[in-house]
């Protein structure tokens, strides 16, 4: 029996219990978790957001070291270090077979799995795929990915979503280029993996927007050379720090419908803005056609980043080895299994950035 944090139902509270695995089978891996980190997409699978088998052990991001291989599996070995892929891509489907791997259309067939039982024997589903809120996990062999040498796990974590998708949305969706504006929507865990991201990428100036003040201190620190407020004026307030241009680039990481409105708004005539968080449907965006038409910007969506972790993850190490990453300094707080409804709590209300829980 191992200890996870478990999601009963759809806006039910979780409950932190013991879990029963089964035996490692052919292509599966067993890994013991050292940290995993509280995303805002376990956030949206709670609240139903997100519509995903339950019940189910939520988490999706994190690392630890390999107790035990199936048949079959040769890319890792007992007492490898792991980062978990809750997105692996089948490489058949059409979105896999064009190179866009962030697509692939059963990238979460494996959440509809059985994943460990309850004492009672109540079955439970991985909530995206690898059930990381627990002392120990089995997922498929494609669910795991070599760590990074010279980075400790308790870092190498957040590798498995918050940086991936903030790296990637800076150099694969937005694209940002060196000497450009970028504004950032929401200083969370993403939002400070993009603030980094577009300062390896070269931006001259670094826009943080969140909802409170406290958060300027940290989005200074992860590369912001501007903080804002938000407010009904953010675009003109951007408007003014970029010369009355607008931002060239805007990454929005929160997922609501004022908040992607108010991204697009702040870019200058052709900007561009990336949504990476994960809004609800009922989250309407609305535009008229004349100013399509006239400011001629972009707004796109974001799946984790556009990344192809096989491909990224080794970039990324270089960039944390060299010291140009920081990973440590995205984590506002180390938590256990119990921490988990607090730093949902945090969360909801806008606070720190990404808490870690630790085994």
């Amino acid at each position: 029996m191992v200890r996870a944090a478990v999601l009963p139902a759809v806006q039910a509270p979780l409950e932190i219990t013991d879990i029963e695995l089964p035996e490692t089978g052919p292509g599966q891996v067993r890994v013991s978790l050292a940290a995993a980190g509280v995303c805002h997409s376990d956030l949206s699978l709670s609240n139903g957001t997100m519509r995903l088998p339950v019940p189910c052990v939520l988490g999706h991001e994190g690392a630890g070291t390999v107790l035990e291989v199936g048949e079959g599996v040769e890319h890792v070995a007992p007492g490898d270090g792991v980062v978990l892929n809750w997105a692996p891509s089948c490489g058949v489907c059409h979105p896999c077979r064009i190179g866009e791997v962030w697509l692939c259309a059963d990238a979460l067939k494996g959440a509809a799995n059985v994943h460990a039982r309850l004492a009672d024997g109540t079955e439970l589903h991985p909530g995206l795929n690898v059930g990381a809120f627990a002392q120990e996990t089995l997922v498929a062999a494609n669910c795991v990915l070599p760590a990074p040498a010279g980075i400790p796990l308790t870092d190498a974590a957040l590798l498995g979503c918050a940086v991936l998708t903030g790296y990637g949305a800076v150099h694969h969706s937005a694209r940002v280029r060196a000497g450009e504006t970028v504004a950032v929507f929401g200083i969370g865990g993403v939002g400070l993996a993009v603030l980094q991201s577009a300062r390896i990428a070269g931006a001259s100036r670094i826009v943080a927007v969140d909802v409170t003040p406290e958060k300027e201190e940290l989005a200074r620190l992860a590369g912001a050379t501007d903080y804002v407020v938000a407010s009904a004026t953010t675009p003109r307030e951007i408007r003014k720090l970029t010369d009355g241009v607008g931002a060239d680039v805007a990454v929005e990481c929160v997922g609501r419908a004022q908040t992607i409105r108010t991204a697009w708004e702040s870019t200058r005539r052709g900007g561009r803005t990336t949504v990476v968080g994960i809004g609800a449907k009922d989250q309407d965006v609305t535009f008229n056609a004349l100013e399509i038409f006239h400011w001629g910007r972009t707004l796109t969506g974001c799946v984790y980043g556009n990344s192809d972790p096989e491909r990224d993850l080794p970039v990324l190490a270089a960039h944390i080895r060299a010291g140009r990453f920081d990973v440590s300094s995205m984590v506002t707080e180390r938590i256990s299994l119990d921490g988990i409804p607090a730093a949902f709590e945090n969360m909801i209300a806008g606070k720190g950035g990404r808490a870690l829980v630790t085994f």
